[in-house]
């Protein structure tokens, strides 16, 4: 795919694609607390169940991309991916309008004017989206965040499709994760996308009577990898998202940064209101 583009490529898509990109080291340091986790070129993961908060976080991560900086936004484009079908363009609209004082119409469309959204309805389709994408990431300089919500998508119609053969199961993405590698290595994206708590696991450290175990260890529980090698491979980082406590009414939301090789946790929480994700 890279070298037959390459051919095609003009002096213009040249520059652009060796200029670099703009870094997102900015984005949402209250999520994203230790350094170079947005370096260009990383994959961070979002995992948890279904209402655990990840999509209404990634509303709120694609907001402060697209809105302007004179707002407090990044100003860069995005690319979405949605393969669950479940985007809300109003509810995204209305967390931009939370976050523009005074807002127009033109000023919100000129903030969505930096927004790709693309659906995808099975993993054959996601791969011939990444084959395609190249042409495009080169041409749009301003392109620094591609989001996929989510990767996990289509897990069980792919290990239903591929009979009893595992390579057969995962052919498909992992013909994927071989495209965002190109991606994210030569034009230097960031990637961030979910997956769903599909299986539970126990954390092997649990064994251990130290204090730092007994603190992974109901957090490690809720995240089993079950996702190709490669796809384990590419993550740089994960979230493990849940919902907390109720208080007075209201749901909060925990999202916990896992150091796999450390017992260093670091956790946010957050709740869910009208104009977004609000941080506690």
């Amino acid at each position: 795919m890279t070298s037959d583009f390459r051919q095609r490529e003009s002096g213009t898509e040249l520059l652009a694609r060796l200029k670099g990109r703009r870094s997102l080291k900015h984005l949402e340091p209250r999520l994203f607390t230790e350094e170079g986790l947005l370096n260009h070129g990383n994959t961070v993961e979002f995992h948890g169940p279904e209402g655990a908060g990840k999509t209404e976080m990634l509303y709120h991560l694609v907001a402060s991309c697209i809105l302007p900086e004179s707002k407090g936004g990044l100003q860069v484009e995005v690319v979405f991916v949605d393969t669950e079908c479940h985007f809300d363009m109003l509810r995204l609209v209305t967390v931009l309008e939370h976050c523009l004082a005074q807002s127009t119409e033109e000023s919100v469309k000129q903030c969505l004017g930096r927004l790709f959204i693309v659906h995808c309805s099975s993993s054959t389709q996601l791969l011939l989206l990444f084959q395609s994408l190249e042409s495009m990431v080169c041409s749009h300089p301003a392109l620094c965040l591609l989001i996929v919500d989510s990767m996990s998508a289509f897990y069980w119609i792919d290990r239903l499709s591929g009979g009893e053969s595992f390579s057969q199961q995962e052919a498909n993405l992992r013909r994927c994760i071989e495209c965002l590698e190109n991606l994210l290595s030569e034009y230097q994206l960031v990637l961030i996308a979910t997956t769903q708590a599909l299986m539970r696991g126990r954390d092997p450290e649990a064994a251990r009577p130290d204090g730092a175990a007994a603190a992974r260890q109901p957090l490690m529980a809720e995240f089993k990898p079950y996702l190709c090698k490669s796809w384990q491979k590419l993550v740089k980082h994960r979230f493990v998202f849940s919902k907390n406590t109720t208080v007075d009414n209201k749901q909060e939301f925990a999202a916990v940064s896992l150091q796999p090789r450390s017992s260093i946790v670091n956790r946010c929480s957050f709740i869910i209101t009208d104009g977004g994700v609000q941080f506690l």
